[in-house]
């Protein structure tokens, strides 16, 4: 039976090799489509607890492992299993290093894995997000090394994840798929696969196109909000309230879609992805101006919100020095517990650089887990909201946020995400 044959019988055996907030959600729809699935995971606290049917996701409830998922899937750290793989798609980080450039050795590590296992009619497929040329060339060529050639023995495509944690009006299957090939045969085999969990699929001529796809989504939005983000601060200047500014601008009908601003970029996508075409740009001669300046602007934002709690603490004759400070929100984006890349983070870094005694609260991170660049606060755990603060800073906006009557605490408040919708003096606006 050709590869095809069995992606079409769903007799095709998937492997999913990172089992993150990109990685399970495609556990899921595959096992529910009826395909025998394996996860592949370095963290063996995530495979024993997917082993046990239990969910490290706020938003994927444990009961979906339990009730739709067990008996077609299991999740291992022993990637020799790959060579049993029909179909493997790559679902690993590629975040940037300390000067701002892709740091692909996830990728790259994950393609040498694969390549001591790889045979002839398997698929691999490329997930990460990263920057054109990334799969037809440095991904290719660590799988050739297996002696195999990629279109020939193999096949090998990329289909960039669009996922966004908690969205109640998308899911994965609703959310149409890019898909590229490195071949037509390999563009067949990839939109096969994608067609059983995916309602519709986007092919496109080449793997580039795909990756170059999802980097223009992400690239749209971080100009958008670093534009919001420069007006904010201009019409603050000027006495006038962004918020309402982009609430009327939003009643226009057409040519126009509105971005809202915030204490600078969170999440894995946008405030990464936009410098992997930055960097490779380079290469081309080519220097991607308009988005390295977006780029600026985004990154800058936290210093101006730390400009506005030292405003409110001046108000109250303090200094940020031996202040107590309770920041609101540690996840990257509302009601998720996904705090990867979060402003967060640098504020409480920034704040505590100046002397100040940082807590933070967050409903669904109780503690702070270790990450890369934040090592040092891991450990952490969320404070209670009361009034035995010098001020609060709210830089989440959670739906349990918008309820606290934030008046009645006599704390000034410094409210980065137009959560407080009670006027007085004790409100600043960042």
């Amino acid at each position: 039976m050709t590869l095809l044959e069995k992606i079409k019988t769903k007799k095709a055996l998937v492997g999913v090799i990172g089992l993150g907030y990109v990685g399970l959600p495609l556990v899921i729809e595959f096992c529910r489509a009826g395909f025998n699935v394996t996860g592949f995971d370095v963290d063996e606290r995530k495979v024993e607890m997917l082993e046990r049917g239990e969910s490290y996701i706020r938003h994927i409830d444990s009961s979906i492992l339990v009730n739709e998922v067990n008996g077609r899937f299991s999740a291992t750290a022993d990637c020799s299993l790959l060579a049993r793989m029909d179909c493997i798609l790559i679902c690993v980080p590629t975040p940037l290093n300390k000067n701002r450039e892709p740091d692909m050795r996830f990728v790259f590590n994950t393609g040498r894995t694969i390549a001591k296992t790889l045979r002839k009619e398997q698929l691999v497929i490329l997930e990460s997000t990263t920057y054109p040329g990334t799969t037809d060339g440095d991904l290719r060529q660590i799988l050739e090394a297996s002696g195999l050639k990629a279109g020939e023995d193999f096949r090998l495509a990329f289909s960039p994840e669009r996922e966004d944690p908690n969205n109640k009006n998308f899911s994965l299957r609703t959310v149409p798929k890019v898909v590229g090939g490195l071949t037509p045969a390999c563009l067949a085999a990839a939109k096969a696969l994608y067609d059983h969990v995916i309602d519709k699929t986007v092919p496109v001529s080449s793997t580039k196109v795909a990756e170059s796809a999802k980097l223009l989504e992400n690239i749209y939005r971080s100009v958008n909000i670093a534009l919001v983000n420069e007006l904010k601060i201009c019409f603050d200047r000027m006495g006038i309230d962004v918020w309402e500014v982009i609430e009327a601008a939003a009643t226009k009908p057409f040519g126009f879609q509105p971005f809202y601003p915030g204490p600078g970029l969170g999440g894995h996508c946008i405030p990464i992805d936009p410098f992997y075409l930055t960097w490779k740009a380079r290469e081309y001669e080519f220097n991607t101006r308009f988005i390295e300046l977006a780029g600026e602007i985004n990154t800058a934002m936290p210093d101006y919100v730390v400009s506005k709690v030292m405003e409110a603490l001046n108000e109250q004759g303090k200094h940020v020095k031996g202040s107590k400070i309770l920041l609101l929100g540690l996840a990257y984006k509302a009601n998720v517990d996904d705090e990867r890349e979060s402003p967060s983070y640098r504020l409480m870094e920034k704040l505590e650089h100046m002397g100040a005694k940082v807590s933070y609260n967050d409903p669904y991170i109780p503690s702070i887990r270790p990450t890369r660049e934040y090592a040092k606060f891991a450990g952490r755990r969320s404070a209670e909201i009361s009034a035995d603060f010098d001020l609060i800073l709210i830089a989440t906006p959670h739906d349990e946020y918008r309820k606290i009557d934030f008046a009645a605490l006599g704390v000034p408040v410094v409210d980065t995400r137009n959560v407080v919708k009670q006027k007085g003096e004790f409100l600043f606006k960042a």
